[in-house]
């Protein structure tokens, strides 16, 4: 996407006319067509004006697609994803780990627990099995998610 058509979309995602964005900038309307219609590029001194406006890096103003910031802008895909996956990772993660540590502590401290927890079962491994196998499950979900999420990053 063009410096132009950038200039425009992040313009109307603020709900901005041109003369409003001109005024905030110290340029003249005509100036801001001008960079929208791309007959004109701003000088570097408005560009980091423009990318503090907007929260935008001048990288991605200038040449790459626009990122997601506190105003709203378009954020790739990708990088949405991988956040989501490194969210669940960590869920995962340390709700296998916790729950690691819930059944270690109760079978410290309360040994008839894990009695009952193994009569309570209908599957032939008993229930302390069963509670191990899904830590473990947790845990081993939340290291991939995770380890996909750094890698894409």
């Amino acid at each position: 996407m063009a410096l132009s058509d950038k200039l425009y979309e992040l313009r109307k995602q603020k709900g901005l006319s041109q003369e409003q964005l001109a005024e905030l900038l110290n340029v003249s309307r005509q100036a801001v067509s001008k960079w929208e219609t791309g007959t004109s590029v701003p000088e570097s001194e408005k560009l980091i004006a423009i990318s503090n406006f907007f929260d935008v890096s001048l990288d991605c103003l200038i040449k790459g697609t626009v990122t997601e910031n506190n105003n709203g802008a378009k954020a790739p895909e990708k990088e949405k994803n991988s956040r989501v996956k490194s969210i669940l990772g960590i869920t995962f993660f340390s709700f296998g780990v916790l729950s690691l540590i819930v059944l270690g502590l109760l079978s410290i401290f309360k040994p008839n627990t894990q009695e009952q927890i193994g009569e309570s079962s209908f599957i032939l491994i008993d229930g302390n099995g069963i509670l191990l196998i899904v830590c473990i499950i947790a845990i081993v979900v939340g290291a991939v998610l995770l380890l996909k999420g750094f890698n894409k990053k």
